[in-house]
């Protein structure tokens, strides 16, 4: 398969807009001459973009267990949500893998067979694929495991999570720690004891916080904090070398980040949606306050594209503009410097996308075009 192309007629995105030049691929890299032997692509009608870049996707959950109980071989999971993250443009991708102290689907067992399944398989996947480690601050006892697969592991990230400290006010009867207990395989009253005995462990977390932080750190893998409420959350993970903002609850927290020059993550449905679905920031109203620099996939691997098509289509924010919050900007805040924009010497990981109907003609992963619906 080649992966020397020159790709004409399309309007390609360049730094300051939308160009009218050709784009020329050379053995998997952006370049600003033909390649000898490259091969024709009409991309008349279409814009030319650089691949979608999803730096959390957990979309994976509901393919691995698409009903309570029911559990697919994870190697089938893993290409089927490769197949779907290709079909919607996103050529990196970061699969939110949950490292919790629960039993059940985010039991450590169920997360140890999926890093495992995801070795075996990833030499097939299309998608440049990777891991968004979301180690949970109460599975205190899983931190020297987390430690040795970012060591062992290139190009995942660290995401910092605390969902105990809320989840232990929660009654038997709220309708969230059922759909816990569910999840758990528990009865809603053993789930609630379950929680409790691991708030109990909550003096211990502050110095596994700063060993796992300080471990990712010195192997330079940037650490996401998820679900901050205020400034000072932000300012205590930024003495941790948090350094990107995900998922921020308030504006003040988003704020915080931005104001220090910080990414801040916002998942692409609720930009797609027009709001949360659980009354947290709006995404949309953040984007315009200049709160959010990064779109992610979170359940849904369609919406990074149609959220960035909507905001295009109702105003807040042209193409040009807006794609950078799905392909330049969390590239940048993964670390990945080598994608993201469509400048010499990138990976050449591209979407063709139709100006017409919105939807995409073609995708290449460096340089290898992988999807052609024309």
């Amino acid at each position: 398969m080649t992966r020397s192309w020159t790709l004409n007629g399309g309007d390609r995105l360049g730094p300051h807009g939308f160009e009218q030049t050709p784009l020329h691929v050379a053995d998997g890299r952006i370049e600003t001459a033909a390649a000898p032997d490259a091969e024709e692509f009409d991309a008349s009608g279409a814009w030319v973009l650089p691949g979608i870049v999803d730096l959390h996707g957990d979309g994976f959950e509901a393919i691995v267990q698409p009903r309570p109980g029911v559990h697919f071989p994870y190697d089938i999971a893993f290409q089927e949500a490769d197949a779907q993250m290709i079909s919607n443009g996103i050529t990196t991708g970061f699969h939110a893998l949950t490292v919790s102290w629960e039993p059940g689907l985010r039991d450590i067992a169920v997360s140890r067979a999926l890093v495992a399944a995801l070795n075996v398989v990833a030499p097939r996947l299309t998608c440049d694929t990777h891991l968004n480690i979301r180690w949970e601050t109460f599975a205190l006892d899983h931190v020297d495991e987390v430690i040795t697969w970012l060591a062992k592991r290139s190009g995942d990230i660290l995401s910092i999570n605390d969902h105990t400290s809320a989840n232990h006010k929660l009654g038997e009867d709220s309708a969230k720690l059922q759909r816990m207990a569910v999840r758990m395989g528990m009865s809603p009253a053993d789930a609630k004891a379950e929680i409790e005995r691991t708030w109990s462990r909550r003096e211990e977390v502050p110095a596994y916080l700063d060993e796992i932080c300080t471990a990712a750190t010195r192997l330079g893998r940037p650490i996401l904090s998820h679900d901050d409420m205020t400034r000072e959350d932000r300012r205590e993970g930024r003495a941790r070398q948090i350094t990107v903002a995900e998922f921020p609850m308030s504006e003040e927290a988003a704020a915080e980040a931005r104001e220090a020059g910080e990414h801040v993550v916002l998942g692409a449905p609720n930009a797609l949606r027009g709001e949360s679905h659980n009354g947290a920031l709006c995404a949309t109203s953040a984007i315009v306050q200049g709160l959010c620099t990064v779109l992610a996939s979170d359940y849904y691997y369609p919406a990074p594209l149609y959220a960035v098509l909507r905001l295009d289509k109702s105003g807040v924010l042209p193409l040009h503009e807006g794609w950078k919050l799905v392909s330049a900007n969390p590239a940048a805040a993964a670390g990945l410097a080598d994608r993201g924009t469509l400048a010499p010497g990138q990976r050449a990981d591209i979407v063709v996308l139709d100006k017409t109907t919105r939807r995409i003609r073609s995708v290449f992963v460096d340089g290898r075009r992988v999807l052609n619906r024309e």
